[in-house]
């Protein structure tokens, strides 16, 4: 899967010391693909029966913090264009993670990571300029109603009143095997926290993995339909919000749409029964815009993989059309190249034109703000605390990756490294309780496929000092 890249490539080397070679293969790998950040968890939808604060659209609520102010969801639209937005730029500190930064940004993970391909998403090196693709082409259909391109993995939203308007929010969408539907449909019934009537196929999936879910999960932390919903006129299909955020951007759903929640709020108040919705495919996208001619390029999705020439073919022909149309000449090495590193940004492809390492040098640089939007942030252990002895590893690096994925679960399954003698240990908590305590244990457990052990309140003050240090 395109948006779970660094998974297949970091997954081996996050396993922890304590486990056998043995039980590291190449099955269980794959299915760690899709459930380390825990997003098969109450994932899908199917059937439907703290509030999130609206984020402005544009990040100019980082005065005076930002050194400039930058669009992230709503954009200008000139009469006739099909390109929006700008690339900007930030440098990374301390403790920062490229989820945060994109969800800060209205990013989703796709979109970063593959921006930012030698960047680690969960333990970026402080002063990392990580990119911050906000350019964007619209897909190629109407600027009506909701326009989903399934590709890479983002909505636009064209509000009837406002004709010189588009928003945009990034999506996390099926997962191979649970792919969501193509084609034009409507939103036929919107729900504000909406219970989930679970259904049998997925009763069936969790029960496998020694998890039985209930027939009806209520609105609340635990619901994976967040607290909002869109029924589409395809039967059991939604837009919705999620309590996984950090899967934005990601093939992780039972097939349905999900939005940051933060995201699905503002849309849900926009939308109207009624309002068409298309769900397209397109990876290679053109525009003309301001005398350039410019190509965005993503890998194809698995299940469109083997008709990726295909689609080549028919950007080239286009490109073709345009250039003979506007009598321009295209650099098609370049093209080629750009089809080839499918980074998802609009990259400027007349001769002569700027590559994108000039777009990179020149993007707008936003100052770092205190905190990213809703940044996860783990409290302090105390003596009364229950805690987790998650795994050890040999490498610091390899122990933070992993707490900082389970700082990212939904809900937050809060954790830290320490050093321990020659090694360094990944701890889960505070835990008020036994009981929640064991319910984390579970979730790692179906999440991570690690056996934790279990700590009881008590830890030494040698403990407290190590853990207050890391």
């Amino acid at each position: 899967m395109l948006s779970l890249y660094w998974l297949s490539i970091n997954l081996p080397a996050l396993m922890p010391m304590t486990i056998s070679e043995e039980h590291v293969n190449l099955k269980k790998t794959a299915l760690l693909l899709i459930s380390v950040l825990g997003l098969t968890l109450l994932s899908g939808c199917q059937t439907l029966s703290t509030l999130f604060a609206e984020k402005p659209a544009s990040l100019e609520f980082l005065q005076p913090q930002a050194e400039a102010v930058v669009a992230t969801h709503e954009f200008e639209l000139a009469d006739g264009d099909n390109m929006v937005g700008t690339v900007a730029a930030i440098s990374t500190q301390e403790n920062d993670a490229l989820p945060d930064i994109a969800r800060h940004f209205g990013l989703g993970f796709n979109d970063i990571s593959i921006a930012n391909p030698a960047v680690s998403p969960w333990t970026p090196q402080p002063g990392s300029r990580v990119l911050l693709p906000l350019q964007f082409i619209l897909p190629d259909s109407p600027h009506k109603g909701i326009a989903l391109n399934l590709a890479n993995m983002r909505l636009f939203y064209y509000p009837q009143k406002h004709s010189d308007k588009v928003y945009t929010y990034p999506v996390g969408i099926g997962r191979q095997g649970w792919n969501t539907p193509m084609g034009l449909t409507s939103i036929v019934a919107k729900n504000a926290n909406p219970s989930w009537y679970v259904p049998e196929s997925i009763h069936r999936e969790h029960a496998e993995k020694g998890d039985a879910l209930p027939k009806v999960v209520g609105s609340g932390p635990d619901n994976p339909l967040g607290l909002y919903a869109m029924r589409l006129a395809i039967p059991g299909y939604l837009i919705h919000g999620t309590n996984k955020p950090y899967g934005i951007g990601m093939q992780i759903s039972h097939g349905c749409v999900q939005l940051y929640p933060e995201d699905i709020e503002v849309l849900f108040k926009k939308a109207t029964v009624g309002m068409p919705v298309r769900i397209l495919h397109q990876p290679y996208l053109t525009a003309w815009h301001r005398d350039m001619l410019y190509l965005e390029a993503h890998e194809p999705l698995s299940k469109w993989a083997q008709d990726k020439a295909g689609l080549k073919k028919q950007v080239t022909e286009k490109l073709h059309k345009i250039s003979a149309q506007k009598s321009v000449s295209v650099d098609w090495d370049k093209v080629e190249r750009i089809l080839q590193r499918a980074d998802g940004m609009p990259t400027p492809i007349l001769m002569q034109s700027p590559d994108v390492a000039d777009i990179a040098a020149n993007a707008l640089q936003m100052k770092h703000p205190e905190q990213f939007y809703d940044q996860p942030v783990v409290e302090d252990l105390k003596d009364s605390d229950w805690s987790i002895l998650v795994s050890s590893f040999n490498d610091e690096t390899k122990a933070q990756q992993l707490a900082t994925m389970l700082n990212h679960q939904g809900p937050i399954i809060p954790a830290r490294k320490i050093r321990k003698n020659d090694a360094y240990q990944v701890i889960a908590g505070p835990f008020k309780n036994k009981t929640e305590m064991k319910a984390a244990a579970k979730r790692i457990k179906m999440d991570f496929e690690l056996d934790g052990e279990p700590l009881k309140p008590g830890l030494t003050a040698l403990d407290q000092a190590e853990l207050r240090s890391n």
